[in-house]
C-alpha cells in the first residue's frame, strides 16, 4: 500500500532531523524571537501555510508575530526579525522580502534545505531542515533512487521538508514555552473565542 510506505518515508525525516538540530541555532532562534518586537512569518505555497501555524502559536505566547503580506502586517523595523522558510532557500519573493528586512536592520531567521543558498547568505541564524525539495526533483536519478529503494517521490514536492518545519516549530514552541515559563494554560487563554 502506497499510502503506508508514504507515511513511513515522512516518519523516518522526521526522525532524522533530530540527528542535524544544533543546540546552539535553537538558542540563537530563541534569543532572537525573544528580544524581537514583533516577528514576521514569511512562506510560500505550503511553506506559507506552515509559516503562518507557527505565527499563531507566537501569538497564543503572547509575541507580536505578523504574517508578511497580509494586510494588517505594518512596516518592519530594526527591532523586528523576520523568519523565512523555504526548502530552496531561492524562492523569489521570500528572497526579496527578506532582503528589505535586512536593509532595514532586522534580524534574518531562515529554515531551508539549502544554508548555501541566497536566503542562506542573508540570514543571521539558519535553521537546517533537511527533505526532499522542488529543487531535488530536477537532479534525482529516479532509476538509481527505485534501484536503491529510496521511495522519496511518494512524498511529492517539498512534503518531507513542510512536514519536517512544522515539527521543528512546534518543538521551538515547547523550547519558548519553557524559556518564557508559559503554560499550556496560557496558551489556551490567548486562543480564538470567536468560532
Amino acid at each position: 500500500m502506497l499510502m503506508k510506505t508514504a507515511i513511513e518515508e515522512i516518519l523516518k525525516n522526521i526522525e532524522l532531523a533530530t540527528d542535524y538540530i544544533e543546540e546552539s541555532t535553537i538558542s540563537n532562534f530563541l534569543d532572537v524571537i525573544t528580544k524581537s518586537n514583533n516577528i514576521f512569518v514569511i512562506g510560500a505555497g505550503r511553506s506559507g501555510l506552515v509559516a503562518k501555524a507557527f505565527a499563531m502559536r507566537l501569538m497564543h505566547l503572547g509575541i507580536g508575530t505578523y504574517v508578511v503580506g497580509e494586510t494588517i502586517s505594518p512596516a518592519i523595523s530594526e527591532d523586528d526579525s523576520i523568519l523565512a522558510i523555504s526548502g530552496s532557500g531561492e524562492t523569489n519573493t521570500i528572497v526579496s522580502a527578506v532582503r528589505i528586512a535586512k536593509d532595514r536592520g532586522s534580524k534574518v531567521l531562515v529554515l531551508t534545505s539549502y544554508p548555501e543558498s541566497t536566503l542562506g547568505s542573508l540570514a543571521d541564524s539558519i535553521l537546517l531542515v533537511k527533505g526532499r525539495t522542488k529543487v531535488d526533483i530536477d537532479n534525482e536519478d529516479y532509476i538509481k533512487r527505485q534501484i536503491d529503494g529510496n521511495y522519496t517521490s511518494l512524498t511529492p514536492l517539498g512534503t518531507a521538508f513542510e512536514l519536517t518545519s512544522l515539527i521543528f516549530l512546534d518543538g521551538l514552541i515547547s523550547e519558548l514555552m519553557h524559556k518564557m515559563g508559559k503554560t499550556e494554560n496560557d496558551l489556551k487563554n490567548r486562543h480564538t473565542v470567536l468560532e
